[in-house]
Order: structure tokens, then sequence, then C-alpha cells
């Protein structure tokens, strides 16, 4: 029987790091994953350049059904310590909105890097292998690894949440610590596009891919103001993404396209300067043509802007910085960049991410009842949260 002091279930971001510490400290290390590649989430991350990490991390940045859970891990291994070992392996990145780190690169040079530190501090990393069969045993646990057993006294559990299964994702994380006793609240997917029905998909058929610059999203008391993209499924980019984390089957969300113009102002101007263009071409001077084109034919205000009172103009202004619109639902785990909920924080220990009930039993990464808002924040819990777990596995 093969025996190792640490087993790491996921070579994705958090079980790389974790593997690395464990492996600085002396400890023997195996990270097993099914997939026959590491990191794949890493190599596909911010359009294959891996958006790592993000300026302003810190807990504000997360959601949790304990808010304060993830302080520890952020504090002990910040956005900067990670920032320096990319820098130490002479990746060049750049900053690109809110605080967003690119690779200048491909994001394959990040995996390189995880893989290679691995390697340099003795960490076996085995692919295309299931873990499966896990029993707690006097001091540590049994596993079947491949067909053959594995003795470990330290099992951590980096391997994910549901999203985007065509991946290889799985609902396995959670299953061990069901097993183990361990709460695990509801899953769901975050950010991820959010969809219409079909009247309202057909009415907002011709806008698919068209984007607008900067819209203010909210829904409740939450707002995020970026980019937003119309699909043929209903509406997407960084600003639905971030409220989809916040959003639930039957709340309405609230859209302004134009959250900097005072809209009705801007259309009385249009009106005294030009009163014989059409109120689609004054639109047009602020929005992209296709939408412009659609709000026109939805108002239904033919004819000249200078025959277009004031009570309709207000209206046209609302229907742009007013709209108010209940999603239907979203694209579900198969789009969904992260999983929102997870294994209970109530269940581990902040610094150590150990299960309090099970000794040597570890939890880390999104497989944990913590998210990031979008923008290189997932990414840093991962560190962060395998980076404690590599100091106490």
């Amino acid at each position: 029987m093969e025996t190792v002091d640490v087993v790491v279930i996921g070579a994705g971001a958090a079980g790389m790091m974790c593997a690395i510490e464990a492996g600085k400290r002396g400890r023997s290390v195996l990270v097993v994953d099914h997939a026959p590649k590491p990191g794949e989430k890493i190599r596909i991350s911010g359009g294959g350049r891996c958006n790592f990490t993000n300026l302003n991390a810190s807990p504000k940045n997360f959601l949790s059904q304990n808010p304060h859970f993830c302080i520890s891990a952020l504090s002990r291994y910040t956005q900067r310590d990670f920032i320096g070992l990319v820098e130490h392996y002479g990746i060049a990145y750049h900053e690109k909105t809110l605080g967003q780190l690119f690779c200048d690169g491909s994001a394959t040079q990040i995996i390189a890097m995880l893989v290679g530190e691995m390697k340099r501090h003795g960490a076996e990393l085995r692919l295309a292998t299931r873990a499966e069969h896990i029993e707690k045993v006097d001091g540590g646990f049994l596993l079947g690894v491949n067909g053959t057993r594995l003795r470990c006294q330290s099992l951590v559990v980096a391997c994910g949440g549901k999203s985007i299964p065509k991946m290889g994702a799985t609902g396995f994380g959670y299953d061990i610590a069901a097993q183990f006793g361990l709460r695990v609240l509801e899953t769901r997917p975050a950010l991820v596009p959010l969809t219409f029905d079909q009247n309202t998909l057909a009415r907002l058929k011709p806008l698919a891919g068209v984007a607008v610059e900067e819209a203010a999203v909210s829904c409740g008391k939450t707002a995020f103001r970026e980019a937003m993209l119309f699909t043929h499924r209903g509406i997407s980019g960084p600003s639905i993404l971030q409220i989809s984390s916040y959003w639930r089957e039957g709340d309405e969300i609230g859209i302004s396209m134009l959250p900097q113009t005072d809209l009705f102002e801007a259309l009385r101007q249009a009106r005294a300067a030009n009163g014989r263009q059409a109120l689609q071409t004054a639109l047009a001077a602020h929005l992209p043509r296709a939408l412009a084109q659609s709000i026109a034919e939805e108002a239904n205000l033919p004819g000249n802007i200078a025959d277009i009172p004031d009570r309709q103009l207000r209206r046209v202004a609302e229907m742009v910085n007013g709209w108010r619109i209940k999603p239907a639902g979203s694209e579900g785990y198969r789009t969904a960049e992260v999983t929102l909920g997870g294994i209970d924080t109530r269940d581990l220990d902040s610094r150590t991410m150990a299960a309090r009930s099970v000794p040597g039993l570890y939890f880390i990464g999104e497989v944990v009842d913590v998210t990031g808002w979008l923008g290189g924040y997932n990414f840093q819990w991962a560190w962060s949260s395998g980076w404690c777990a590599g100091q106490a596995a």
C-alpha cells in the first residue's frame, strides 16, 4: 500500500497552491485529478490570459453565509503575495480595469509556474486519476486511486464546484463533505448570464451582440456599473455576471444603460438643436444604433423629435435609464464561472480550512461557501485558502 503525508484532490488553483505550501514544509504530497491536464479553469480564464488576482481584493468582495470567514485567509496570503510569485517567475502582466490583473501572454504561464513550484518542492502530480472509496482510519485516511489503495495523514479536497461541467466539474467535493457529516449549503450558478422569456427574446432578438459600454445594474440594494451585452438568450457582460450572484428567480433587476447621462435633458437639447431629426437619430448619439432603433420602435413615437412633448421624452429616458425587467432564469452551470454556496464555513477552521469534526480533512477553493466577485477575486480566494491549508495539512 502506498503511503504519503498529504493527498490533494483537485489540480486547480487552490489544490496546486496547497500542494506547493505543504511541500515546502517537507511533507510528501500527491495531487490527483481526473482531468488530463492541470489548471483547466486557469487556462480558459480571462479570455486565455488569466485574470489571476485583483489589486483591490478584500473581504467585502466575497459572498458567504458567514462574510467574516474569509478574512483570515485573505489577510495571511494577500494579492501582493501572489503578485510577488508571478514577478519572481518573470511573468509579464497588466492591470486592465478596476484592479484586475491579467497576464500579457498566455494563462498557461500561470499553470506552468504552479506545476514548476510543485515539482520544485517535491509534490507529485497524477492526472487522469480518480480518487474514490474514501474512509477515515486511525491517523488518517484510506482511499482508492485508479484501482489501488493509498493511505495519507491529511486529505485536502480542492475539486471545485459544479460550474462548467463540460470541463469535468462535478459535485464530488460536496459528496465528500456530506460523507463526513459536514453541512453543505444550497449551491447555484454564479457569475452567469441571465436569460429572458420567449416574448422578450423575440422583441430583443435584433440586439444580440450589441454591447453597452457602461450599464448600472441593480438587484435589491446591490448594484454594479460595468459593461453589458445583449445575447441571443438574454443579457451578459461584466455587470450582469456580477449581479447574477445576488439575483434569485422571481427577482426584478434594474438597468440604467446611460447612468452618467441625464437623457431627458439630452433629448430636449437635441430637439432644440435639430427638431427635424427622428427620435432614433437623437438616441443614436448616445447609444449603439441598433439599441437606439429598438427603443425608438418600442416607444412608438413616429415623426420628428420636434413633435414629441416633454412627457414622452421623459418616458423614453425612463426606458433607457429606468429599465426594470424580470429575467426568466440563468444559463446555469454550463456557463457559470463559479458556484455559489457549498461547504458550510461553520464546519471549517478559518485559519487552516480544516474540518472541525474530522481531524486531517481540509476543504479549499470553490467548494467552500465563499464566492468572489468577477475580476480575479475567486482566484485570490483559491490562492489564499490553498496557502492556509498548505501550512497545516
